[in-house]
C-alpha cells in the first residue's frame, strides 16, 4: 500500500484550482492597472477608484481564497 499515490481526478482538480486562482489574479492585476490609469484623469478618477478597488478585491481573493466545493 503506497502512503501517497496520485489519481486522476485529483490532478485535475488541482488544475483546475490552479487556473481558477491565475484567472482572478491576472483580472485583478487588470483591473488595478485600467483603474489607475482611468484615476489619472480627474474627470474619470470615481470610475478609477471603482475598478482599482475592484481589481485589488478580486487580486486579494485570487491569492488567498481556497475554493472547495466540499462542506
Amino acid at each position: 500500500m503506497r502512503a501517497f499515490s496520485f489519481s486522476m481526478r485529483g490532478v485535475g482538480h488541482a488544475m483546475v484550482r490552479l487556473i481558477e486562482h491565475a484567472a482572478l489574479i491576472s483580472i485583478g492585476f487588470v483591473l488595478m492597472v485600467i483603474g489607475l490609469g482611468l484615476g489619472v484623469t480627474m474627470i474619470m478618477l470615481p470610475v478609477g477608484l471603482v475598478v482599482g478597488l475592484a481589481g485589488v478585491l478580486l487580486f486579494v481573493v485570487g491569492l488567498l481564497q481556497r475554493f472547495d466545493s466540499g462542506p
